[in-house]
């Protein structure tokens, strides 16, 4: 059995965090894994001041405050701001911030690509240390998975895929349901920046989004393609209407490579939010000898461990024991780039074989 270091490097220094909102993923995610990492969380702000000081007493986070504003005023040194609001909100409250705050600010940048270049250039004129919390990226088996890649365990990388066939229930997330832009902008924007992370910049992408007849949501299924050449493929696909039970549901990554092959069940959004365990599996070719398929025991999910992950990276970087921001803004920009792209591919549709049988 191959070892793998897959868990994401901690910061050396004490860097106490103000959260700026109180929704779920808070609950559920941020401080369940700076609890986990042994990160300080100083303090907390939320509209609805209730929600913030019920957090604070579950998690014994010491301040709560009134606004922002305040938030800012009394804020300890060296702090790192954590933005888990609505997209909406991120170009307002990023304005009142300390510039060269540091500061991770929650997925999607933006509810579209123009608020996405506004935030870049909010960032850039205030000198905010700014990244985007993409977990992805950290979640255990994509960690282990981009080691042994790099390491070129399974040879050159020829084939990414990620397929989703679950029962998603969106109506958990009041305000992301009603979204126009559902899927591709709140859900499978996750898997675009994972292949960017692995893949880089595509020359192009080609997508289909799609509703369900009985449902009123904007996008429930969708499929990408990325191009990256006549030999690399990746391609996206997920259906969130798959409400036949779980014998056929689907959640997974698959890495393909000239040398071997890597396929990790995202358990997490399997009976969602419950989930069911991740299985992390990979198969490395040996001559001579028929291929087979070993599981790799890997701690950790997601949610919450993913999160330390986005968080590190960002305490990291600011202490400077890491020379890579890997979720910077300028960075995640491109990401949103090609979600963008995606949508549009969406809006404008393919080659019409009616056009061919006409062309005389």
């Amino acid at each position: 059995m191959i070892s793998i270091p897959y868990k994401p490097q901690l910061p050396n220094t004490i860097q106490p965090i103000i959260i700026i909102g109180a929704g779920g993923i808070v609950a559920d995610a941020h401080l369940p894994a700076y609890k986990k990492a042994g990160f300080k969380v100083h303090g907390i702000v939320n509209r609805t001041r209730e929600r913030a000081e019920k957090l604070a007493a579950t998690f014994q986070i010491p301040n709560v405050y009134g606004s922002v504003a305040e938030a800012v005023a009394q804020a300890p040194e060296n702090v790192v701001y954590d933005l888990t609001i609505m997209p909406e909100q991120y170009l307002e409250v990023l304005g009142q911030l300390p510039d060269g705050a540091a500061v991770l600010i929650q997925k999607p940048m933006g509810d579209d690509f123009g608020q996405a270049k506004e935030i870049v250039q909010l960032c850039r004129q205030k000198k905010l240390l700014a990244a985007i919390n993409f977990q992805l990226r950290f979640a255990p088996f994509v960690s282990a998975a981009r080691y042994m890649v790099e390491q070129g365990l399974i040879g050159d990388l020829y084939d990414i895929e990620v397929r989703v066939t679950i029962k998603t229930p969106w109506e958990i997330f009041p305000h992301v349901i009603v979204h126009p832009r559902l899927e591709i902008q709140y859900h499978s924007i996750h898997y675009i920046d994972m292949v960017r992370s692995f893949l880089g910049e595509p020359e192009s992408v080609l997508a289909k989004t799609l509703k369900h007849p009985a449902k009123a949501l904007s996008s429930s299924r969708s499929t990408i393609l990325f191009d990256y050449g006549d030999t690399l493929h990746a391609v996206i696909n997920t259906n969130h209407d798959h409400d036949f039970g779980p014998h056929n549901q689907e959640s997974f990554i698959k890495w393909e490579g000239t040398k071997g092959a890597i396929k990790a069940k995202m358990g997490l959004l399997m009976d969602y939010p419950h989930g069911v365990p991740d299985v992390f599996e990979y198969c490395l070719v040996e001559e001579g000898k028929a291929p087979e398929w070993k599981v790799l025991e890997l701690e950790g999910s997601w949610f919450p461990e993913a999160f330390i992950g986005t968080m590190s990276s960002l305490m990291c970087y600011k202490e400077g024991s890491s020379a890579i921001l890997h979720t910077s803004v300028e960075d995640v920009v491109k990401t949103m780039a090609v979600v963008e792209s995606a949508y549009l591919s969406s809006d404008r549709g393919g080659v019409r074989p009616a056009e061919q049988l006409n062309n005389n």
